[in-house]
């Protein structure tokens, strides 16, 4: 074999390596590109199309925490007094929204409106009160009115209690809620002889007892009541 059929002989050689090298290469980039991802899920990244299992969407919690404003928002039974503070919003009237306590005597300050007469209205009525006011200046306003902080309403609760002092009464607190809230019992707390002083009508303290050992088994549970502003729960 001469020199020029072996030059040849070596670039065949050469071509044909080149080719399978590139053969091999595209058969394992097709072999890549059609496996599926699972990489993400193995690694704890959740996959974007499908909701994380246990998750509520942002759209249903968003509807929840509407639900629990506006309900909060236009409560009826509380009744708002000296030194509550509230959250005013009007819609699309930032000057005019704002945070405010109630002041001793039981009113509020406001743009365009003056004093307004909080204390003893429920945040429905003060919300009918102040859109109906501006309706002198913004066509159609919405308001709304949240009880930010209570300290209007509050109960006592002296003696044998790790946190004894002062609360305020939310939620419709009753007795149990009362020493909850308080830590609970000291070690010698007698838990069968508590009692509730409350104001009467004529201003006469009424003496309600509460048996703890009773109520907590379920056998008086009438004595479990809701309390009422003013109210000292006394743990000897």
């Amino acid at each position: 074999m001469n020199k020029a059929d072996s030059k040849r002989m070596r670039f065949a050689l050469l071509s044909l390596s080149v080719f399978a090298s590139i053969v091999c290469w595209s058969q394992a980039q097709a072999g890549s590109a059609s496996t599926p991802s699972s990489a993400a899920p193995s690694q704890g990244v959740p996959s974007s199309s499908a909701p994380t299992s246990g998750a509520p969407s942002s759209a249903a919690a968003s509807a929840s925490l509407d639900t629990a404003a506006n309900a909060k928002a236009h409560d009826d039974n509380f009744t708002i007094g000296n030194d509550d503070v509230l959250a005013i919003n009007v819609w699309k009237e930032p000057d005019i929204s704002r945070s405010i306590p109630v002041r001793s005597d039981g009113k509020i300050s406001l743009p365009l409106m003056g004093e307004v007469q909080a204390a003893g209205r429920t945040p429905l009525k003060l919300e009918q009160e102040i859109a109906s006011r501006l309706k002198n200046y913004i066509a159609e306003p919405e308001v709304t009115v949240i009880v930010q902080q209570i300290n209007s309403q509050k109960f006592n609760i002296l003696g044998q209690i790790t946190k004894p002092g002062s609360y305020p009464l939310i939620n419709s607190a009753t007795v149990l809620d009362a020493i909850a809230m308080a830590g609970g019992f000291r070690d010698f707390a007698k838990q069968k002889s508590i009692y509730i002083l409350r104001q009467g009508p004529e201003g006469t303290p009424t003496r309600i007892p509460f048996n703890y050992k009773e109520v907590v088994k379920g056998h008086n549970p009438n004595q479990n009541v809701k309390l009422q502003p003013r109210d000292t729960i006394v743990v000897h």
